[in-house]
This record gives structure tokens, sequence and C-alpha cells, in this order.
């Protein structure tokens, strides 16, 4: 009996180790390799090319540090205006680590 859940745990960590380097992934690596960099810019001011072309918001600004985490986790999933959505890119843990990160960012 003690081999069987022995096995079964082995088998749940394997799982585990498995998933994490696409769950794990920092929300800084997540930042940049979505794409989000290309619009918000590496400081989240929104001042690149294609932020300014397509109107994207600079994380620094009340409008934006004033949403709840909640309203910034629905925008990153289902997208809004001209930002595209996440759902299927990113995991809800993922989304909920950049919203920490972009709200961090806008901080500074």
């Amino acid at each position: 009996m003690k081999r069987i859940s022995l096995l079964f745990t082995l088998a749940a960590l394997a799982t585990l180790v498995a998933a994490a380097p696409a769950a794990g992934q920092g929300a800084a690596d997540l930042y940049k390799s979505k794409t989000c960099i290309a619009c918000h810019g590496a400081d989240g001011h929104g001042d690149t090319v294609m932020g300014k072309k397509l109107g994207a918001h600079d994380f620094h600004a009340p409008e934006v540090q004033g949403k709840s985490d909640q309203e910034l986790v629905e925008v990153t999933k289902n997208g809004k205006n001209k930002m595209p959505a996440y759902k299927d890119k990113l995991t809800d843990d993922q989304i909920k680590e950049l919203v920490k990160y972009v709200k961090d960012m806008g901080k500074k």
C-alpha cells in the first residue's frame, strides 16, 4: 500500500515539475515574451511606435492604477479596443502575475 501511495505522489510531482516552466515563468519574462513590451514599452509608459499607433495605455496613469486587479485581469483575458485577448495564450495564474507586475511597474 505504501508503494502505491509513493508512486502516486511521485507521479503528481512529475506532473507539477513538467508544468512548471510555463506556469512558473516570471511575470517580467511573460511581459517581454507575450509582446506586451512592444506596445506598452519596457517602462510601461506606452511610448513606443506601436503603442502610440494603437493608443496603448500608460501603466503609470491614474486611470490604469485606479482599476482593480480584476478589471485588469478581464482586459488582459478578453482584450479591449485594440488590445488583443490573451485568454487562449496565458493561464489565469499567468494573467494574475502580469497584472501584479503591471501595477507594480506603474507605481515606480
